[in-house]
């Protein structure tokens, strides 16, 4: 039982930890042109290729410290970009009105309710 256990909480943590590694990397297309050199190749190294802190250790020619703290150091100011500029959000927000609007115009399309979902996206934008 106790086995059972921890492989479930341990297929949890790796899902928690996946959507972790989506949400930096979209932020990473956000606003990567903002960040360091180096912390800009760490961070795609590490969250779109998937490659260890030895990799990226190696490729960088410094330690996995170094590696760890150009990751956390970008981490931060990604979290920051997003905080004050919310283009992620925003275009989850859009996203999600567009696929309403497709699920209204595919039953028979409520004129009203897609204008609704036009002036949502519209404020959105």
């Amino acid at each position: 039982m106790v086995y059972n256990d921890r492989c479930k909480s341990k297929l949890l943590y790796r899902v928690i930890v996946m959507a972790k590694d989506l949400t930096l990397a979209l932020l990473l297309d956000f606003y990567g042109g903002l960040l360091t050199e180096k912390q800009a190749f760490a961070l795609d190294g590490y969250y779109n290729q998937d490659l260890s802190l030895a990799e990226l250790a190696e490729d960088m020619g410094i330690s996995r410290q170094g590696v760890r703290a150009f990751l956390s150091q970008g981490e931060k100011h990604l979290r920051e970009f997003e905080t004050k500029l919310g283009l992620a959000a925003r275009l989850g927000e859009v996203s999600r009105g567009l696929a309403e609007m497709k699920e209204v115009i595919s039953s028979g399309g409520d004129t009203v309710r897609l204008v609704g979902i036009i002036d949502r996206i519209s404020d959105i934008i």
